[in-house]
């Protein structure tokens, strides 16, 4: 517990600092430029984070087969894995950035973005899109050192580009009268500092193995594939399905995509314990399992279902009395808090399964059962979450779409918690 407590404590506080982008972002758009402004934002954050997630879900395969070369002491092994990660990783990030610049008007068409939004999450849009390199690249050094033992470092990198984020974004928003595309200038420009910092350390302290890129293996290549083609689909699932569910709030208008934007920032943050507790027994989980230690491995799921409880059910409580406040720091438009207030107050009950999934799907995930993963996340999503959401949004209106997730939540927590029990993902072996 102690192990679990030391090692996910940075990781959620990196977490935190990673999302304040977007959380700063909406707080001077919301409070400078308006609701409309902050709508275009939220939409135009759904589709980089839906995009972005393929990259991250072979991050999450990074860790599973650095954590296990970790636990196996194979010091050659993780050199080579590492060259490899890097020249897939690089190729992809550019040929996103390239796709995702030229199509982005196309993209936000297709999702039913409010007419008066549109020039304003293109424009936000693609400058992210050019700047997606950095994100990737700070990401990626961060699961490294993590997958090593080390989740202290990448909060300091991440700190720094906060701070700068913070001093950026009324510069660029209102200081040089950039508006929503001051908001992106500032998100970008922090994130490169971040992976210029976390290159720097990487390569001066030689902690990490990196070696000069060349050619990766065949063998490595495959089964980065292999883990990380899953992975990836994973995460795109997860978030192509947060992408669906906001064609329904669209339907509902400019307010109710203004209030349900600034009721994700704040779920955003709510999630980060969960997901910062998914991706340390994702690790710690690794590290037991290719160190053959699975009666480890069965207390790191004990100790994190039930760190998840306690602080989701604070959190939930939380939440719950002070919806109002906190949606308020977005946005001030009485329609569109109402919206958000009533979401927060319906939703937070839901939260405690929703950190159950992080930590059983982060268990299963270290021992390379990604394939068995994605089959529950498309369960999750789009046989629960998204139909339920569009049904209950028919049968009671606007608070229909906290309803329909949050009972989605209940019911692939069961079905998460009956494959790790009676799965056979004990059965996986990544190397011989």
């Amino acid at each position: 517990m102690k192990q679990l407590y030391m090692f996910s404590g940075p990781i959620m506080l990196t977490n935190l600092l990673q999302v304040s982008y977007q959380f700063i972002d909406s707080l001077w758009v919301g409070n400078l430029l308006g609701a409309n402004a902050l709508g275009a934002v939220t939409v135009s954050s759904t589709v980089v984070l839906t995009v972005l997630s393929f990259i991250l879900g072979i991050n999450n395969a990074q860790l599973t087969i650095l954590s296990q070369q970790k636990g196996r002491e194979d010091d050659s092994g993780l050199k080579t894995y590492l060259n490899a990660f890097v020249v897939l990783l690089t190729a992809l990030s550019i040929l996103i950035g390239i796709i995702g610049f030229f199509f982005s008007m196309q993209i936000l068409v297709m999702l039913n973005t409010p007419s008066e939004m549109l020039d304003g999450a293109n424009v936000y849009l693609q400058i992210n899109f050019i700047g997606i390199l950095f994100l990737i690249g700070y990401n990626f050094i961060s699961t490294v050192l993590r997958a090593l033992g080390d989740s202290k470092t990448p909060l300091k990198f991440v700190m720094i580009a906060a701070i700068l984020n913070t001093v950026l974004d009324p510069l660029f928003i209102s200081g040089f009268d950039l508006g929503i595309q001051g908001a992106a200038y500032a998100t970008v420009l922090s994130q490169g500092i971040a992976f210029l910092l976390g290159i720097i350390y990487t390569l001066r302290l030689k902690f990490v193995p990196f070696t000069f890129p060349s050619v990766p293996k065949r063998e490595e290549v495959l089964l980065i594939l292999k883990l990380g083609i899953p992975s990836g689909l994973q995460m795109t699932v997860i978030f192509a399905g947060v992408t669906a569910i906001m064609t329904v709030v669209n339907s509902f208008g400019g307010a109710a995509v203004a209030g349900f934007g600034a009721s994700q920032r704040i779920d955003s943050l709510i999630m980060l314990p969960a997901m910062a507790l998914g991706t340390a027994v994702n690790s710690m989980a690794g590290q037991n399992i290719g160190a053959n230690r699975w009666d480890r491995v069965r207390e790191i799921a004990i100790f994190g279902a039930l760190f998840n409880f306690i602080i989701m059910l604070v959190i939930t409580i939380i939440v719950f009395l002070f919806a109002e406040h906190l949606t308020r720091l977005f946005i001030q438009e009485e329609e569109a808090v109402s919206f958000g207030t009533d979401y927060l107050r319906i939703i937070a009950f839901f939260y405690p399964f929703l950190g159950f999934n992080f930590i059983l799907n982060g268990i299963v995930r270290g021992s390379g059962a990604m394939y068995q993963v994605l089959v529950l996340n498309i369960f999750s999503f789009w046989v629960l979450r998204y139909p339920l959401t569009f049904i209950c949004s028919n049968a009671f209106g606007q608070n229909g779409i906290a309803i329909g997730m949050g009972i989605g939540f209940i019911i692939s927590s069961i079905f998460a918690f009956a494959y790790y029990k009676w799965g056979k993902w004990r059965k996986q072996r990544l190397f011989a």
